[in-house]
Formats: C-alpha cells, structure tokens, sequence
C-alpha cells in the first residue's frame, strides 16, 4: 500500500489537567477528502492545529508526507508548513494592509515564486474575480472567507486543513466552495481534513470521522 500522506497515531492535547481528547489515530491518503464531524469544544480546531504542528502535542505522532512535523524545530516546521500545507482558519487571519490579490499570493511570494495567472485563477475560482483590489475591509464575512481559501490553496500544498470553511456563507456560495476543495484534493493529488458542523459539506467528502474526547469513530463512507 502507497504511504499515507497524512499518519496521526495514538495523538493526545491536554491543558493543565483536562483532556482534550486522547487515542486519536487517522490517516489521509492522497486524492482523499475527510470530514471530521463532533459537537462544540470536543477539540476539532485543537486537533487541525496540532496536526499542523502550531499547537504542541502531549502524546503520539503526526507524520506529514514521511516527515515527523513535532519532531521538527520551530523553524523548520515553519517552512514545512509554508510549502506542505493549506490552512483555512475560522478567524480568516487575512492581513488588512493587503489587498485580496496581494493576500491571496502571499504564500506564493513567501515561496519566492510569484503566479500571477495561479492567483487570478483561484480568486475566479472561489468567486472573487474583480475584488483583487479591495482591502479586507471592504469585503463582507463571506467574501473574508473565499480570500482565506483562496489563499490556502494558491501554492498547491500536499495537505489541506480546513476550520469550518464554510461556515460564513450562504449554501450556493459554500456549495462552490466545496467543489473547489474537492477538485484541488482530486486533480492535484493532495488530500484535505474538514472539521465542519455542516452535514452539506461532509456529504461531499469520501470519508466521515466523530471527534470524541476518547479517539475518533466512524471511519466510513460519507454515503
């Protein structure tokens, strides 16, 4: 069997003395598109940043394309991060001194590979085409949001994880959002994590998993 893109073994966050969750173990492979349903405060966001490593771990292991990211300095998990990996916060985390395009190309630019025709395509993608101009302020909740997934997408990166992307906007908007994940994980062979609360955005996925404080269940199909 191919190597999984993404391996989470036996991970577990605790604050203080609470458990967050423990015994959680999955694994992405690539071309795959996982949700990941639970109820409120069970620790889907937490999960998604230790994935990314931006959170650290109180037990087990993530491996990313081979690579152990917890085992990594913060440098290089920085860098890891910049090339491997889409991260679609709630917050957006848009930076307001740049416009939607330069925002937009920023991981590009960090890259120090610039695309102009990759940036207009997404914006085109996610329905922003002729907002590269605005500044952030300008923009509505759910236009806010397209800018984040556009941006998280951009550099093609192995593995994407997504916080309720779809959270900030309307169903015909979302479904649209969720076509565009859902094409850059099957034509460009990455695979993407969703936590989402959404049942309309997990009935798009391959695979459905329940966060528990215990682990993770219910490892099958999304039909």
């Amino acid at each position: 069997m191919p190597m999984p893109l993404l391996d989470v073994t036996q991970l577990a966050k605790r604050y203080a003395d609470a458990t967050v969750f423990e015994n959680v173990s999955l694994q992405l492979a690539p071309g795959e598109f996982v949700a990941l349903l639970g109820e409120s405060g069970v620790g889907k966001s937490t999960l998604l940043n230790t994935i990314a490593a931006l959170d650290s771990i109180d037990g087990g292991r993530v491996s990313i394309d081979g690579t152990d990211v917890h085992a990594l300095d913060e440098t290089a998990r920085a860098h890891f991060r910049r090339r491997h990996l889409g991260f679609v916060f709630q917050a957006f985390h848009v930076l307001p001194h740049l416009d939607v395009t330069h925002n937009v190309a920023l991981p590009l630019l960090l890259q120090g590979r610039p695309d102009e025709q990759r940036v207009h395509h997404m914006l085109e993608a996610v329905g922003l085409a002729g907002l590269g101009a605005r500044l952030p302020q300008q923009l509505s909740g759910g236009q806010l949001q397209r800018v984040a997934i556009a941006r998280a997408l951009v550099h093609r990166p192995r593995l994407i994880l997504a916080d309720e992307p779809t959270g900030n906007l309307d169903p015909a908007t979302a479904e649209r959002v969720m076509a565009v994940l859902a094409a850059q994980v099957r034509q460009e062979g990455a695979a993407c994590l969703l936590a989402t609360h959404s049942q309309a955005a997990a009935a798009m996925a391959d695979r459905v998993l329940r966060l528990t404080s215990g682990g993770v269940v219910g490892q099958g199909s999304s039909a």
